[in-house]
């Protein structure tokens, strides 16, 4: 997985998030898109992502990261 594009992408997201006036809601828009489109390895890899620091990530687009569901492992 390719984190710099991970979060070129949530940075974008959050480009597309930054005019909603209700700081709230844009984080809910951010992280809800996330969660709609994209694959679950994608959402664990931005997500250990923050959590190793979160370099490259906007403020807002981090927030957003942090709001992030869990998302289980596959059964082999």
């Amino acid at each position: 997985m390719d984190i710099e594009r991970l979060v070129r992408m949530v940075n974008d997201i959050s480009r597309f998030y930054h005019s909603e006036p209700d700081h709230d809601e844009a984080v809910k828009g951010i992280a809800g898109h996330i969660e709609r489109f994209w694959e679950p390895r994608m959402r664990r890899a931005i997500m250990a992502h923050l959590e190793a620091g979160g370099e490259g990530l906007s403020e807002l687009g981090a927030e957003a990261v942090r709001h992030l569901h869990p998302v289980k492992q596959r059964a082999a």
